[in-house]
């Protein structure tokens, strides 16, 4: 269905829900969507994303708001404030491999209840976990990730919720479209239905709850680095 405004969109989210949020550091996030929730003032929430944004932007947001109860996530470099609430015990943490981050939700939109993998073994990740041997290598057990709710960015969208994103949007972004219960939808573009060609659908509308034309508020650059010229 297509929302005509963000608290639409995000309307039924309760307190300690679990959500899947996409995006790959500050690119791909569906921005808007964060705002409004900040704006819920739902708390309590176990986010599964890549990272948890910076300090005052991306998922950043929440954070500051004390929205977010549990982080699930593989890089939390760029926030002092979730370093803060961590060392401080005020926010609970799962550090995961970001390859077996990204299979355990692409295993929990298909389906797949667990599955093992090398990353991890003989690393404190391993500590009190099932591993078993196969072909004479031990590999870990890990299980699927799914959410109450998914937050996705894309960069174009129909009314039957067919999704096609660009570039680095695509690293989370559909995964975690298949594994939220609700997948809402944050595009860029809506076209008409039929616009998109069949072959360049990266997420078939199945998956797909709620769709909101959402465009940029600003572009963030997670961080700047130069390197001074030399000498001609």
């Amino acid at each position: 269905m297509i929302c005509s405004s963000i608290p639409e969109a995000l309307a039924g989210i309760p307190d300690g829900a679990t959500l899947m949020v996409g995006g790959f550091g500050l690119v791909g996030i569906p921005e808007n969507l964060i705002l409004g929730l900040r704006e819920t003032g739902v708390k309590n929430l176990t986010v599964i994303s890549n990272n948890c944004g910076v300090d005052d932007w991306g998922l950043g947001l929440l954070l500051n708001n004390r929205q977010i109860r549990k982080m699930v996530g593989s890089y939390v470099g760029e926030n002092k404030e979730f370093e803060r609430q961590y060392l401080s015990g005020e926010l609970e943490v799962e550090l995961v491999p970001q390859g077996t981050l990204a299979e355990r939700i692409r295993a929990g939109g298909a389906g797949i209840p667990a599955f093992f993998t090398p990353a991890g073994v003989g690393t404190p990740i391993a500590e009190g976990r099932e591993t078993r041997v196969f072909n004479g290598k031990e590999y870990l057990l890990e299980l699927a990730l799914k959410a109450d709710f998914a937050l996705v960015k894309a960069w174009r969208g129909d009314g039957l919720g067919n999704l096609q994103y660009r570039r680095t949007a695509q690293n989370f972004n559909p995964m975690m479209a298949a594994a939220g219960k609700i997948t809402i939808a944050e595009v860029e573009v809506l076209a008409a239905i039929g616009d998109l060609e069949p072959e360049h659908v990266h997420t078939p509308s199945i998956y797909v709850q709620r769709v909101i034309l959402g465009g940029h508020q600003e572009k963030r650059i997670e961080r700047r680095t130069v390197r001074k010229g030399g000498a001609a």
